[in-house]
């Protein structure tokens, strides 16, 4: 190539570069007037917003760039107003605080624990997940109602001993009883069912659950690890690997909450009270009828009795959330009335023991009045 032809072919390339630049400036000039002219949109952090529903949707797109004028006393004092006596009539049509609005708290399910209640409602009176409520007599033989007494109080003591959670210990009892309702087994292997029974909730509810050789050793080796393992295989065959149920604890947790919407800040005697009448509960073969939101909503009727003897423990909001009214409790709640003065299943002490340390508020010294008045057993509507 000749120098010439190099030398026009360079000058080509320096104008191309000079034009690119030139128009990538150009270009530059005019989106920066173009931003300067339009003003900028707000935006919002929406994990900044604490109450969703209390946001426009201008307000989360940026849409909203007008600055509002301050309200003067007046206007806030006349909104406050308007706002307190709107409030006040939602309540008194809902008849009742909605305690599932809970939006500080992801894990409480605000949107949509009303559907998962509605569910474990349903759920609870599967027949494939109800014992019988008179296998004692139709089916075991060799069994009596003390017998199991004796078992569940002495299988509080080996949750307390491993520090299992009570989930646990509800769901060993529910095995127990719905295995029971449908197979024969002696006394001797009474014992074996539980811890069997045991280690399968363990199993489902923790984290980490305690071995084998932990339930054969509790026992004093009375069962080796086989026989524990035979059990195991033969309850989970019977129960058709249904190991989900919604037990007392499940329903008390609701329902407490709905009950400590009368105090200011949380009453833990209210709640420790409660978990202490639910396990006494299990013990006793009468309330193994009922079902288990029937016996949280009986546990938090005497629950409040018991602190408030003086006042009404039902009320329309409990009556509301549980789905019972207060005489439907009537005969539940006298059995657990009987548990908590001791004229019922005095001898197992297990539940009383484990209720007296001070971590529980030593509840289960607390004692209500003899008798439960008739009145408080009528529809809290007429009151």
């Amino acid at each position: 190539m000749k120098k010439q032809e190099k030398e026009a072919i360079m000058a080509d390339l320096e104008n191309c570069g000079r034009v690119t630049r030139l128009a990538k400036k150009r270009a530059a000039e005019a989106m920066a007037s173009q931003q300067q002219q339009q003003p900028s949109k707000k935006r919002v952090v929406l994990g900044e917003i604490q109450n969703f529903s209390n946001v426009g949707v201008s307000q989360i797109k940026g849409l909203d760039t007008q600055p509002k004028k301050p309200k003067s006393k007046q206007q806030q004092s006349k909104r406050k107003l308007k706002k307190a006596v709107t409030s006040k009539i939602v309540k008194e049509e809902l008849n009742v605080d909605n305690v599932d609005a809970n939006y500080d708290d992801p894990q409480m399910c605000s949107a949509y624990v009303s559907d998962i209640y509605d569910y474990l409602r349903k759920m609870e009176i599967e027949e494939k997940r109800r014992p019988l409520p008179d296998y004692l007599e139709k089916v075991q033989k060799d069994l009596s109602a003390n017998m199991r007494g004796v078992l569940v109080d002495w299988l509080v003591e080996v949750a307390e001993e491993y520090k299992l959670l009570s989930d646990t210990l509800y769901l060993a009892v529910s095995y127990i009883d719905r295995f029971l309702s449908t197979n024969f087994i002696t006394r001797q292997k009474l014992q074996l069912l539980g811890v069997s029974s045991m280690l399968i909730s363990a199993k489902y509810e923790e984290i980490s659950p305690p071995h084998v050789e932990d339930f054969c050793y509790i026992t004093d080796n009375t069962y080796t690890k086989e026989e524990v393992v035979k059990m195991e295989a033969d309850v989970l065959k019977t129960l058709n690997f249904e190991m989900g149920n919604p037990t007392v604890k499940t329903f008390l947790r609701r329902f407490t909450g709905v009950a400590q919407e009368d105090y200011k800040s949380p009453n833990l005697q209210l709640e420790f009270l409660g978990y202490c009448l639910a396990e006494l509960s299990i013990l006793d073969y009468s309330c193994v009828k009922y079902l288990p939101s029937l016996l949280a909503a009986a546990v938090v009727f005497l629950s409040r009795f018991t602190l408030q003897p003086n006042t009404h423990p039902w009320s329309l909001a409990l009556e509301q959330y549980s789905g019972y009214k207060a005489a439907d409790l009537k005969e539940c709640v006298l059995i657990l009335h009987d548990l908590q003065l001791s004229r019922r299943g005095g001898s197992l002490v297990a539940v009383r023991d484990k209720y007296k340390q001070h971590k529980f508020k030593c509840v289960s010294s607390l004692t209500s009045p003899v008798e439960i008045p008739a009145s408080f057993f009528e529809d809290t509507r007429q009151l």
